[in-house]
């Protein structure tokens, strides 16, 4: 079987016209001829489409790659928060007194002996949020844990504002008062 070219088939089929097949036929000679005199390319809109596709999904990887690093980096600090405080907890009193304190304007309850009472009110102690439970550190782990996510330490910034901020500091307080 011969290869008939695809303009011989659409006159074959009565598709196009013998004078439209001619002309073009001219006007992709004419536009050959042009470009290899004028050294010009001619320009393709096909592939510029594909460049500009082919630069739009690049972008786009590019971006999903940066928001998967740093959601990568997100969850190794929070690994790493969790690790410094599992290890370096201070051990809560079940049975111990109430101590209340706020976590985003809602008031929190943990149960710790007077010795850690003691440890967190005069700022020696920490309260750190993990995950849904609040566990206490030293100060020195709470800097550190700041210095990740300041949003993990709960009671810091609270005894730094106390200790600065304290109008009756002249005046002694009772060693038996209880909140």
């Amino acid at each position: 079987m011969k290869n008939i070219s695809l303009q011989d088939q659409l006159l074959k089929a009565g598709l196009t016209s013998k004078s439209k097949a001619d002309k073009a036929k001219k006007q992709k000679n004419k536009q050959r001829q042009q470009q290899q005199k004028n050294k010009v390319e001619v320009k393709n809109e096909a592939a510029g489409l594909a460049n500009a596709a082919k630069a739009k999904q690049l972008e786009k990887d590019r971006e999903l790659n940066q928001k998967r690093n740093q959601q990568a980096e997100k969850n190794q600090i929070s690994g790493q928060i969790t690790q410094l405080i599992n290890l370096n907890k201070l051990e809560k009193d079940d049975e111990g007194d109430a101590f209340n304190f706020t976590d985003d304007n809602k008031i929190k309850v943990i149960y710790v002996g007077d010795d850690l009472r003691n440890r967190l009110v005069s700022g020696r102690a920490v309260i750190v949020n993990l995950g849904k439970t609040y566990e206490v550190v030293s100060p020195v782990v709470a800097e550190k844990i700041a210095q990740r996510d300041a949003q993990r330490v709960i009671y810091l910034d609270d005894v730094e504002t106390l200790v600065v901020d304290d109008e009756y500091a002249d005046y002694a307080v009772p060693d038996d008062l209880m909140w």
